[in-house]
């Protein structure tokens, strides 16, 4: 029921977005051509304009599609929905702009375009900031309502109810609740009325006419899936399972399908496909452009490493990178020669006497990882993501801390997520990892660059770099 209800909510608002498409292509040349103060003279004629939407409007419908603006939206905020309309919007003109330039049979109005892609922007943006709170309003108020019946007591059937209450914009409302067990009927899960044990889901069917069951039992129960079932056989009411996974989707989680088997992956790195792509082509843009400052630092650097401790400049130190592969990572030399001679592999520690006095100033600078922007451009790291750690160290780490390895489900970096929050040399290594794992569930392009400028604003000089 829910589905088709989506899909008819789906087919309105492609067909709306489209509608706004084309009235902001006819009202941005009526406002270059007509309403605009330097309106040109010899004003073209609408009709190239007007034919140019049989490109237009499948082109628009291709690029919103592919930016996800049809999955269901109702529980997610406005915001990642408007970034998504900026890109295809965007993409979309660059497009436009192409075809202008290769058709060379007519050009298109620049002025045209930048209004038209204003335009279509910030109408399709209000168009949806009216619908969702039209929406939400009605919901909030009775309407257009989903009533629900949770099969399960536990903590995984009250973090289903809770998720609920939280976004009564939603629709849904949790009508009753079944225990794993008899005799816990008369008390409640979040204010939900547990009436009755998974035995009495069809006598529950009956008395609240629920549209929608949610089964959310524990693993341990998943012996009385069966039985629920063969209950439900005869019944026309929608059923849905909430896996108990919790515990092991760690990391972006998503269902895929092999040749009709569902699939449900449990800790997928957020870069593949074009992901990827975009990240690799932002290192190596970024790299380009600092390129020459960052070369002329670094001789510099060197310059002084050898006049006031000798060779060699650079330290060689095998680290873990993407999908535990060890890799070389390339540093100037901060301490002295034999440094681990004695101590073997150990940390650094404020004043640590192994440093050199130019060394402890590379490093409460960080400007002793410059050269790792060779490991940028080369592939093994990347400007953003979790600090590779030695080999040595993390035999020790993924012993004692959980989820420690999963720190290498993406490239490592320059700098990242937990070092911009203070989480960078002799600090607690919960944190770090914490940091590290919400970097990989929550990576994009703008997130990247968000950590830049943090690295730069911030980040260069800090009191836990020993």
């Amino acid at each position: 029921m829910l589905a088709r209800y989506s899909e008819v909510f789906r087919s309105i608002l492609i067909l709306s977005d489209l509608v706004l498409v084309a009235l902001a292509w006819l009202a941005a040349y009526y406002i270059r051509f007509h309403a605009s103060l330097d309106a040109p003279r010899g004003i073209p004629g609408v009709r190239p304009y007007a034919e140019l939407l049989v490109v237009i409007l499948p082109l628009w419908a291709i690029l919103l599609r592919s930016r996800g603006l049809y999955r269901p939206w109702r529980s997610r905020s406005l915001s990642p929905e408007v970034a998504a309309l900026v890109a295809a919007n965007g993409m979309g003109v660059i497009a436009l702009v192409a075809i202008s330039f290769f058709l060379r049979s007519y050009f298109y109005s620049r002025g045209v375009l930048l209004a038209f892609f204003t335009l279509a922007t910030l109408s399709m943006i209000g168009f949806r900031l009216a619908l969702r709170l039209a929406l939400r309003t009605a919901r909030r108020r009775g309407y257009n309502l989903r009533y629900v019946l949770v099969v399960g007591s536990g903590e995984l059937a009250a973090g289903v109810i809770e998720r609920i209450h939280g976004h009564p914009e939603t629709g849904l409302r949790v009508v009753a609740a079944l225990a794993e067990s008899t005799g816990a009927s008369g008390r409640t899960v979040h204010g939900v009325s547990v009436v009755g044990s998974v035995h009495d889901v069809k006598a529950a069917l009956a008395e609240y006419g629920p549209d929608l069951v949610l089964i959310a039992l524990p693993s341990s129960e998943s012996r009385e899936l069966e039985k629920i079932f063969a209950a439900l056989d005869d019944e026309v009411v929608n059923v849905r399972i909430v896996p108990d996974l919790p515990a092991v989707m760690t990391l972006r989680a998503q269902v895929e399908e092999l040749d009709g088997l569902p699939l449900i992956s449990l800790r997928e790195g957020p870069l593949v496909g074009w992901a990827a792509v975009q990240k690799r082509a932002f290192d190596i843009l970024v790299c380009s452009l600092l390129a020459v400052p960052a070369a002329a630092l670094a001789a510099s650097i060197a310059i002084v490493i050898r006049l006031t401790s000798g060779s060699p400049v650079f330290y060689r130190q095998q680290r873990m990178g993407l999908d535990g592969r060890v890799f070389e990572m390339i540093k100037f030399r901060t301490m002295k020669d034999d440094a681990e001679v004695a101590s073997g592999p150990v940390w650094t520690v404020a004043g640590d006497p192994r440093r050199t006095r130019l060394g402890a100033l590379l490093r409460r600078t960080s400007l002793d990882e410059l050269p790792q922007l060779w490991n940028v451009i080369r592939g093994d790291m990347s400007l953003v993501g979790p600090r590779p750690e030695r080999p040595v160290f993390i035999e020790q780490f993924r012993r004692e801390i959980p989820g420690y390895m999963l720190r290498h489900k993406i490239k490592a970096g320059l700098t990242g997520w937990a070092q911009v929050h203070g989480w960078r040399g002799d600090t607690s290594l919960h944190e770090r990892v914490e940091h590290d794992l919400y970097y990989i569930q929550n990576w994009s392009l703008w997130l990247d660059v968000r950590i830049l400028f943090m690295t730069l604003w911030r980040g260069i000089r800090q009191r836990n770099a020993y």
